[in-house]
This record gives C-alpha cells, sequence and structure tokens, in this order.
C-alpha cells in the first residue's frame, strides 16, 4: 500500500522535478516473473527505476537497513519492510546465498525483482564485475532478466550526500534476456560467471560506462574490503 501511494504521490513529483527521460519500457514484461538487472550509482536508482513500470518493483536491500537500531533505523526498517524490500546478506558465502530464497518467492509468484549485481554504488561512476546472484536467481526460477542501465543518477545523488540535486536523468531498459538454455545449472560456477558476465555487457552497453573486471569496493566501518563471490 505504502508503494502504491508512492506511485500515486512522489512518483509525479519526480517527473515534474528531474523530468527523466525513460527508453525501452515497452520491454518490461506487463504480467509474470522478470529480474531487472541494472548499474547503481546513486540511492535515487531505486527513485527512478520506479517509474519504469506501474508493477510494484521488489528490491534487494542490504540487511542492514532492516536490524538498525535507535529510532532512525527503526523507521528505516519499518519503510523498508512497508515498501516490499528484501533483506540480503553481502557478506558472502552461505549466508549471501541463503538471502537469495526471499528473492525466489517473489519470482515463484509472477512478480517483478530488481537487483544491482555490482552489490554495492560505483565509487567513481564506473561499471564494476557483477556478483554471481542474479544469474543464480536467473537460472533457479526461469524468469527473464531485463538489462536497465541507469544514467546521471550519481550527479542527483552523490555518495556521503542527502540532500538530492536536479540533473538531467535517464533510464535505457534493454530487450529481455533468456537464459533457459542453462535451466538446472545455477550450481555450476562457470555458467553462472558466464550469465553474470553477460547481463554485465548488455547494461554496459545501455550505460556506455567503462568496465572494470572487479568488485566495487565498498566502504566498512575502519576498512575498505573488495567484495568478493
Amino acid at each position: 500500500m505504502l508503494y502504491k501511494t508512492l506511485q500515486w504521490t512522489a512518483a509525479p513529483a519526480i517527473k515534474v522535478i528531474w523530468r527523466p527521460w525513460i527508453d525501452g519500457r515497452e520491454h518490461i514484461p506487463e504480467t509474470g516473473p522478470v529480474i531487472l538487472a541494472s548499474n547503481h550509482l546513486s540511492v535515487a536508482d531505486h527513485y527512478f527505476l520506479g517509474l519504469t513500470t506501474k508493477r510494484h518493483i521488489a528490491t534487494m536491500a542490504k540487511i542492514e537497513y532492516f536490524t538498525g537500531a535507535g529510532v532512525k533505523g527503526k523507521l528505516i526498517s519499518k519503510t523498508v519492510k512497508a515498501l516490499g524490500q528484501i533483506a540480503v546478506d553481502r557478506s558472502g558465502g552461505r549466508r549471501s546465498a541463503a538471502s537469495l530464497e526471499p528473492s525466489l518467492e517473489v519470482l515463484a509468484e509472477d512478480r517483478i525483482l530488481a537487483i544491482f549485481p555490482e552489490g554495492t554504488r560505483s565509487p567513481d561512476g564506473r561499471l564494476y564485475r557483477g556478483k554471481p546472484g542474479v544469474a543464480r536467481l536467473a537460472l533457479a526460477s526461469g524468469a527473464p532478466v531485463v538489462p536497465v542501465g541507469m544514467i546521471g543518477t550519481e550527479k542527483v545523488l552523490p555518495i556521503g550526500e542527502s540532500r538530492p540535486r536536479v540533473a538531467p536523468v535517464g533510464v535505457r531498459i534493454g530487450k529481455t534476456l533468456d537464459f533457459s538454455r542453462y535451466a538446472g545449472m545455477e550450481n555450476d560456477r562457470v555458467i553462472i560467471r558466464a550469465v553474470t558476465d553477460e547481463i554485465m555487457d548488455a547494461i554496459r552497453q545501455l550505460t556506455g560506462q567503462e568496465y572494470v573486471d572487479k568488485y566495487a569496493k565498498r566502504e566498512r566501518p575502519g576498512k575498505d574490503r573488495e567484495e568478493t563471490d
């Protein structure tokens, strides 16, 4: 209900203020399960992604948003839950694999799931190596993948800033990627990497970003650590 309310209120305001252009909207199916795989430049990506379809989009969000303490933490937790977002553990290994189960349930219900394969926002505007979760979800569910390219959102809400700026923004949506030929191979690491790389290349073609064949780093208290499979 909160998501639908924002479609009626916040979405029109975003369109008026930023006037984003959206190309390829017709590539998002009107029914059935679908995975939207997008590059990740800014927190604002979520807002502009929501303008691409009238259907509800379940977005994967880091588990820290669901477990915050204090008044602010609890408010964020209630908000992401009310929006229908899905908690994902980004620590890697079995925990990350197990956190994909709720996403598979979304797809089993013929809904839309959005995922940012880079696992974190790009620190410098380049496109980084994709994490394998998107491929595992696609192969395990059989859902088609629609690549999405966010353009200019890093200027709207740069990393480290909380006040949005008015800047040109575009969303380019690519043609559906079908990986049914790999059905039942979601545990094959070679296939998983090949599928992930194909998805990232499709995103790169939409955005024109420089590709970096390594995982994007994200800041952690006291240290930086490179994401791993």
